[in-house]
């Protein structure tokens, strides 16, 4: 986004507050920018904006913001963070929409469930972590050729459709009350898994190929920090941006470990 500061200084701009850390474990400070409203700006272009004018409403020169994204589209999902207080993709936030007035107020910090490495940017592998604990993968015995693949129903296709559009973003960990920061890596194996890795496991679960690992993936969501920790908030399905089912996804998964507990009772 291309403006002059000529432009904001006639009123035609939103002021954006930043919650920064300098790195992980250094302490967290506020700072203002007014960015120049443009037509058809979203808040990764307003953070650009501000990376090539790093001065502050003080007339203090600082360092750029720092942020992640990827795909600008809300495909990557990397660019999740708490927008006027609610997690959301920063690339598909519109000005027009959040700030629509002239000096209107824009406050973007970064998610508090995962550790922050700096700024805006956060450190989300506990979330990757999680689909190795559910082994959300698709077996296979090698890279030749099997021929065609097992049919499934178009209903079936369809439900697992919508599943596979997750991209790990975040969102309904950030909004899940069960799902807590944990810096300490050895604490993952035990705290809540969270929505998005149980309803990747019923994706998998449900693939004709990929329910080889069905038993597996089960065992993993009745240990610790499984979905019986869920405590049925339903915030997680509020905030997901690809409107994926996840407590239809956490009901279903409780039954099939509620079926696989008893099951396992009787082959002992």
């Amino acid at each position: 986004m291309i403006a002059s500061q000529e432009t904001a200084s006639k009123g035609q701009h939103i002021r954006i507050r930043i919650k920064r850390s300098d790195g992980p474990g250094k302490p967290s400070y506020w700072q203002a920018f007014d960015v120049p409203r443009e037509p058809g700006a979203n808040i990764i272009s307003c953070l650009q904006w501000i990376a090539a004018h790093p001065v502050t409403v003080d007339g203090e020169k600082t360092t750029p913001v720092v942020w992640d994204s990827g795909c600008l589209e809300e495909v990557c999902g990397a660019c999740t963070m708490l927008i006027n207080g609610g997690v959301r993709q920063s690339c598909s936030a519109l000005i027009s929409d959040i700030a629509p007035n002239d000096g209107d107020e824009i406050t973007l910090e970064p998610m508090s469930k995962f550790p922050v490495i700096r700024d805006l940017w956060v450190d989300r592998q506990r979330l990757f972590d999680s689909l190795k604990r559910v082994q959300a993968w698709v077996p296979i015995d090698g890279s030749y050729s099997l021929g065609a693949g097992p049919k499934e129903s178009p209903d079936k296709q369809g439900t697992r459709y919508t599943l596979s559009t997750c991209m790990s973003c975040g969102c309904c960990l950030e909004a899940c009350p069960q799902y807590n920061l944990e810096e300490d890596e050895s604490q993952w194996p035990t705290s809540f898994i969270g929505a998005a890795a149980i309803s990747q496991a019923r994706l998998f679960n449900e693939h004709e190929t990929g329910k080889q690992l069905k038993r597996e993936r089960l065992d993993a969501l009745m240990g610790p920090g499984g979905v019986s920790d869920c405590g049925n908030a339903q915030n997680c399905v509020k905030v997901c941006p690809k409107e994926i089912p996840l407590t239809e996804s956490i009901s279903a998964m409780g039954r099939a470990t509620t079926i696989h507990a008893i099951t396992s009772w009787f082959r002992r």
